[in-house]
């Protein structure tokens, strides 16, 4: 059943780009404020570089449980990845990377196509080239996050064991989007992207979310539902806002409600947390106590 889904999304989410051989450079090495930063370049898709950040806490030894952090989008491409050492306007402070290594686990980041040091073309010009030679924007931002989880097995001081991902918004939906398509995610979190496409088209919503995020013939073949019960029984934690109009309250609550039924005819209810809370599109105090819980708890 999931073999047929996945043999179903991904020809949708178009061809896939890979290097020929898997590279990363380290640009420069610091140690922060209880941390130690590695700026990257890797080869991720065979077409261009790919800046990143990896982190981990000072003191660390060993093999580390590791969190992809998938930045937001809010229009704002001189981000990506810096969004990881300093929080948006929209995110609680102190930073992400201050707060997962302070639990103890690693963290790495990419600016992701469009996004800071890949800024050159506009996204709308990148979805239209991507789609003349049978891609997807969507797709190729996924296919890097993919090979990044091929790059992170390599690393001796990474658990790839012990792979979760982590995002707001666009991040959100890329954090739940990650997990479906590739099981080497262990632990989900996301955060205002618990998005139901058939709901945003009711509500007439589609324009709320830029053109990146839509798969040609996606409808057609599955729905949101199908792939987000790709990732049972892997935990998974979602929340939204009650006020974000990205993610109408209604859709939020039918995928929360369905993924609770099929947690626990999976016999684990405890693995699966989807909160409607109080909030816009935002990460506030409520959900970044919850989520730092949850990682503890399942990673």
């Amino acid at each position: 059943m999931k073999d047929n889904r996945l043999r179903q999304l991904f020809p949708l989410l178009g061809d896939r780009s890979k290097p020929e051989t898997l590279s990363a450079q380290v640009v420069r090495i610091e140690k922060r404020n209880g941390y130690l930063l590695e700026s990257l370049m890797l080869d991720l898709n065979g077409l261009e570089k790919v800046p990143a950040y990896f982190a981990k806490p000072l003191e660390a030894d060993g093999k580390l449980p590791t969190i992809i952090f998938n930045h937001s989008h809010g229009g704002n491409f001189d981000q990506g990845k810096e969004e990881l050492l300093n929080s948006s306007s929209y995110l609680q402070n102190p930073s992400f990377v201050e707060e997962i290594t302070g639990l103890g686990f690693a963290v790495c980041s990419i600016d992701m196509w469009g996004f800071n040091e890949r800024k050159g073309k506009q996204e709308s010009e990148l979805v239209k080239e991507m789609l003349l030679y049978g891609q997807t924007l969507w797709g190729m931002r996924l296919y890097d996050n993919m090979s990044l989880m091929d790059y992170l097995e390599t690393r001796p001081d990474v658990d790839s064991s012990r792979l979760a991902t982590i995002g707001m918004s666009m991040g959100g939906l890329m954090s739940w989007w990650l997990a479906a398509l590739d099981e080497r995610i262990k632990v989900t979190v996301d955060i205002a992207g618990q998005v139901h496409i058939e709901t945003l088209i009711q509500k007439r919503g589609l324009d709320h979310h830029g053109f990146y995020y839509y798969v040609p013939g996606f409808l057609k073949h599955v729905s949101t539902l199908a792939v987000q019960e790709l990732i049972v029984p892997r935990p998974r934690l979602s929340l939204a806002g009650r006020d974000d109009r990205l993610c109408p309250i209604e859709g939020a609550q039918f995928l929360n409600e369905q993924l609770q039924k099929l947690y626990a005819n999976q016999q684990v209810p405890q693995n699966f947390e989807g909160y409607v809370l109080t909030g816009g599109h935002q990460e506030t105090r409520e959900m970044r106590a919850l989520w730092m819980t949850f990682l503890k708890k399942h990673l």
